[in-house]
């Protein structure tokens, strides 16, 4: 069976060779997680032990660094995403396993449902990057003006991740539509919540071209109607992620002032896991507020789990209007 993702074995091994790794961790997003053995072949034959991160691995901001202190490794191998945050205490080197699929004929599929618009703005994440030239070109030759954000906070230009859609946020009043190119609806839906636009996705693993914007809807729907709930809660929750790259405790310091100056109770909660489960041990906590990775909010939740702009609307400090226009996830979750 033929390699979907592009493993660097060779720059895998030369690193852990230049670098004198000892014992490494190595952290991989639940698409590789199947290349899990391989990865660990190579390190512990190029003469380093091999210890691998069985935690979700979220993104970039994900790093394993406690883990990897409380392990002694020296290194940490990062694959599937870019660097985002900074490393001081471990080394990170990142394998950002580029997919080597063919885009043609998905793309092709994609120009029907992109015929309404002419200049269409271009997004992918790390996989796909290096099929941005091609997908560009046949989005020329189809007679589309195609718009690439520059890279702004993140490393390429045309990336997005799930909670920084920033390159696209840059283009937007230039084109009338966006195609967002790889796999599943985590990405697509948060870009065009974000961007307000019509999206087409050409996914390349389902090999098919759709319009995420009805999911788009009726995902905005369910966020108003947390918001809804969230006002008749007078005991609120407010959660510091734990995670590298996603700790804000100013922000959540921020967010409690301001619902208290609203006569609502706030208690701080610190937490490196956020899901249901956890949040239903608080049972007197009647909604939260997130300043965690705002995408997170977007998960499965009995009771309201707001992001930081969403609990401005919901305190009257944000309009409704402004958090659909102006970029849902606010920019680095500023309050």
């Amino acid at each position: 069976m033929k390699e979907i993702f592009d493993l660097e074995e060779s720059r895998l091994r030369e690193e852990i060779i230049k670098r004198g790794a000892k014992r490494v961790l190595i952290q991989l997003p639940e698409g590789l997680r199947t290349k899990a053995s391989i990865v660990a072949s190579i390190i512990e034959n190029a003469g380093a032990l091999a210890i691998v991160s069985a935690d979700p691995c979220y993104g970039a901001c994900d790093l394993a660094i406690p883990e990897a202190e409380s392990l002694s490794a020296d290194l940490i191998v990062h694959f599937g995403h870019s660097e985002l945050v900074k490393s001081e205490k471990v080394p990170v080197v990142y394998f950002e396993a580029r997919a080597m699929i063919g885009v043609g004929k998905v793309v092709e599929e994609a120009l029907h449902l992109l015929e309404p618009w002419k200049k269409v703005g271009l997004v992918t994440t790390i996989q796909h990057l290096n099929k941005l030239d091609e997908v560009r070109g046949m989005l020329n030759e189809a007679g589309k003006t195609v718009v690439v954000g520059d890279a702004r906070r993140m490393t390429y230009p045309g990336q997005i991740i799930g909670c920084d859609y920033n390159n696209a946020e840059s283009i937007k009043d230039e084109v009338e539509a966006f195609l967002f190119l790889g796999g599943g609806r985590f990405h697509p839906i948060g870009l065009a919540i974000d961007i307000m636009k019509p999206t087409i996705v050409a996914d390349i693993y389902e090999g098919r071209a759709y319009s995420i914007d009805s999911e788009v809807q009726a995902t905005i729907k369910k966020r108003w109607a947390c918001i809804s709930k969230a006002k008749e809660s007078k005991n609120f929750g407010v959660l510091i992620g734990l995670k590298t790259g996603q700790k804000n405790i100013e922000a959540a310091l921020r967010v409690k002032d301001l619902l208290v100056e609203k006569n609502k109770k706030a208690t701080l909660l610190a937490l490196r896991e956020m899901n249901n489960t956890v949040l239903l041990q608080f049972p007197e906590l009647e909604a939260f507020v997130n300043t965690s990775c705002p995408r997170v909010s977007f998960g499965e939740f009995q009771k309201p789990v707001l992001t930081i702009r969403e609990a401005l609307v919901m305190l009257g400090e944000l309009e409704w209007e402004n958090l659909l226009s102006g970029g849902w996830f606010g920019r680095s979750n500023a309050v």
